[in-house]
């Protein structure tokens, strides 16, 4: 590999270790714009493994617009992250896939107003799988699957 090639490939990682923690983020801020906004068009995901649904993007962000108001403290954990991006004959390509693990603590919501001090504590884990491609806005989610491992809930 070329020193520019090697560069491509680091900013490349960089970017889209940037989309895995904006999906993070806008998750646990209930940014639903931002959400659907870190997707193609096309992009699906597919929560089913953790009783969620799977769909186009769009449609799960409203259900999870929906769902999340369940859960009005939340802070997902994306750690362990195994970026992949296709390699073009030693030239990085415009697909890459990310493998990632999980640990989501969330706050259920409670009869009280302060969710912090009277509502059950929810923590599920598993691992992500997150396909993107290289598009003219830089990269973008088409695909995201959740394979819940283990979740736990305490008083």
């Amino acid at each position: 590999m070329t020193q520019r090639v090697e560069l491509a490939t680091v900013m490349d990682r960089l970017a889209i270790d940037d989309v895995v923690t904006g999906y993070a983020v806008a998750v646990d801020d209930g940014d639903w714009a931002a959400y659907r906004d870190l997707f193609t068009a096309s992009g699906r995901v597919d929560y089913s493994s953790a009783g969620g649904i799977e769909g186009p993007v769009a449609e799960v962000a409203d259900w999870l617009a929906e769902t999340m108001t369940l859960f009005p403290v939340r802070q997902h954990l994306i750690v362990n992250r195994l970026i992949r991006i296709e390699d073009l004959g030693g030239s990085p390509g415009d697909s890459a896939e990310v493998r990632a693990d999980f640990l989501n603590p969330m706050r259920l919501a409670g009869p009280d107003s302060d969710p912090a001090v009277t509502a059950p504590n929810f923590v599920a884990a598993g691992r992500y799988g997150f396909t993107l491609a290289r598009t003219p806005d830089g990269w973008r989610l088409t695909g995201v699957t959740v394979h819940e491992k283990w979740r736990h809930m305490s008083a």
